[in-house]
């Protein structure tokens, strides 16, 4: 017999049940070992440098009783996908303490992540804080669980306010934590270039550091006027690439086109639009908003970003990071309506206007990364401009114009894909034209807004968005078609670093709003008007202790910390609730 219980694990698992004819628990010590089958080696390894460190314990090569066993299997993956798992600590089910079963690696993997909830936060640490000979209890229980969505994302703004590779690897594994499977790492913008381009040494050399830093929001008076900066080698990279895909984990680089430039066009002054501004002038730029010098509309543009590219497709390589993002959002075009070489460049490519260029730049890259097998993700701008030339027809009737879903259809490639953030509406648009989606929509997933109305919130930016809105997010739009909706991926949350100048501040915005959206995106919960609130917030009693044990300096549920706040910083607060998405 079996009845449901809540060992308060966070994501949600699809079931949980416990022996009620057999109570007691599953000790792990020192006879326990590790019978690893094959493709399984991987969760071992983590196992043993994680969960060894933590309790102490051996965890050796064996099978028998005291075994944690780890195997794929099939019936797992056809009842609930690769990602599935289920996870046994029942012996009588098998001869092992621990069994976990996933549909793949990756399904094994993320049950060695609820295995290491189920034995309390102190497993969470980097050493043992226990004594010596100390039992591991855990619940007898059986976990069967998989997930909702496939992209489970956080993206994470390295342009702004640079983040040390130590400090990206932390990331993964507080991802790992929560069992989040997409890392989008913003490298390029105005602010900041960050990743080494061998055949374009300058872009870390000049685009990388800026003078001085906006101390808050654009409208502050305050500066930091200590030069910011810093980048990640190319072996940098490929060591953050690698040590994501042992945790399951995607990164998808993001390099900016054709707005949000200005690092590369100081760095490189002819890429900028040379004609109308004295690019040389230009230098990384030192405050925040959008930036009004972008890219040139030129075939030498586009070959120095092919070049780039190339490189960055040889850091990321498919088989662990398929998907590219190009940015492609908020490119002002008062340069583009000034500029001689950009009207003529409107002429002669036939796509009418200046919203037309920005979609040929997209197009052109969509299609590059494509026939290299790799798939474009941009955001939602990249609906905008109209189908170009050989496309089908004329130009305009974008995401938000009279053209809709059918517009979208012609303006973009098959296989780009939409990271949907000024609402739902673009994603809709595009999930409607049978192009996937990635919903992040700011009023609702944006972490560096605001996480309460008080005064004691740092930095306070946009909306106000608690753990509680948080937790209520629901990716799929209300009325969206099946066949639609099948093109949402999943979800992912934006973490933007304008106002969040070191890893703390990082933590503080983040957490615990991140095991809210985890839940959102891993778990199959009712609608948002039913989900329950309060189970979660009972369940995050629990999970504030393994955060404490991870370092992690979340905001704690009364408020900030002294030391969490900035008194006298000014912030950008929106008010009145978030429009209608």
């Amino acid at each position: 017999m079996t009845h449901e219980t809540d060992p308060a694990l966070i994501p949600l698992p699809v079931r949980t049940e416990c022996r009620a004819d057999a109570p007691g628990y599953v000790a792990l010590d020192e006879r326990t070992t590790l019978d690893a089958g094959p493709g399984t080696h991987g969760t071992a390894r983590w196992l043993r440098t994680a969960l060894g460190a933590a309790t102490g314990l051996p965890l050796a090569d064996g099978t028998g009783p005291h075994a944690i066993r780890l195997r794929i299997a099939a019936d797992v993956e056809r009842e609930l996908g690769p990602e599935g798992y289920r996870l046994s600590t029942d012996g009588s089910v098998a001869e092992a303490a621990v069994v976990i079963e996933g549909g793949s690696a990756a399904g094994v993997f993320w049950g060695a992540q609820t295995l290491r909830q189920l034995l309390g936060p102190e497993a969470h640490r980097r050493a043992r804080v226990v004594p010596a000979g100390h039992d591991w209890d855990l619940p007898m229980v059986t976990i069967t669980d998989a997930p909702r969505f496939r992209w489970r994302g956080l993206m994470l703004d390295v342009a702004r306010h640079f983040m040390p590779k130590d400090d990206v690897l932390r990331q993964l594994d507080l991802m790992a934590a929560h069992k989040l499977n997409v890392l989008h790492l913003h490298l390029t913008d105005d602010q900041g270039w960050r990743i080494e381009i061998r055949r374009h040494p300058r872009l870390t050399e000049v685009g990388s550091w800026r003078a001085r830093s906006k101390w808050g929001h654009r409208a502050s008076p305050l500066w930091h006027e200590t030069p910011h900066g810093g980048h990640y080698t190319q072996d940098d990279i490929r060591e953050i690439v690698a040590y994501a895909a042992d945790r399951h984990i995607s990164v998808v680089p993001e390099i900016d086109v054709p707005g949000h430039s200005q690092a590369a066009i100081a760095a490189y002054p002819e890429l900028g639009n040379t004609d109308v501004i004295d690019t040389t002038a230009l230098s990384v730029w030192d405050t925040w908003g959008v930036s009004p010098n972008v890219l040139a509309p030129t075939d030498t543009v586009l070959r120095f970003y092919e070049g780039v590219l190339e490189e960055v497709l040889d850091l990321f390589p498919a088989e662990v990071s398929p998907f590219v993002h190009i940015g492609g959002d908020e490119c002002p075009k008062d340069q583009w309506k000034a500029s001689p070489t950009a009207q003529a460049r409107i002429r002669e490519l036939g796509v009418g206007d200046e919203d037309g260029l920005q979609a040929w730049f997209v197009r052109h890259f969509a299609r590059w990364l494509a026939d290299r097998g790799r798939r474009l993700v941009g955001w939602d701008e990249i609906l905008e401009g109209g189908p170009g030339p050989g496309d089908g027809g004329g130009v305009g009737g974008g995401a938000t114009g009279t053209g809709g879903a059918g517009a979208a259809a012609r303006v973009l490639p098959e296989g780009a894909v939409v990271s949907s953030w000024r609402g739902y509406a673009g994603g809709i648009t595009a999930a409607e034209a049978g192009h996937d989606v990635v919903m992040c929509p700011e009023q609702h997933v944006y972490l560096d807004h605001r996480q309460a109305p008080g005064e004691d919130e740092p930095m306070p930016i946009g909306y106000v968005r608690t753990l509680a809105d948080v937790y209520r997010f629901e990716p799929v739009p209300p009325g969206l078609a099946p066949e639609a909706a099948a093109h949402v991926l999943g979800t992912q949350a934006n973490v933007w670093t304008e106002v969040m100048e070191n890893r703390d501040r990082v933590d503080y915005q983040t957490h615990p709003r991140l095991a809210a959206f985890a839940e959102v995106a891993w778990s199959r919960l009712p609608a948002p008007d039913h989900r329950d609130l309060a189970g979660f917030e009972r369940r995050m009693t629990a999970h504030y202790p393994r955060l404490d044990a991870l370092g992690v300096a979340y905001r704690p549920p009364a408020g900030p910390r002294p030391w969490q706040r900035r008194p006298g910083v000014l912030g950008r607060p929106l008010e009145g609730p978030p429009p209608n998405v």
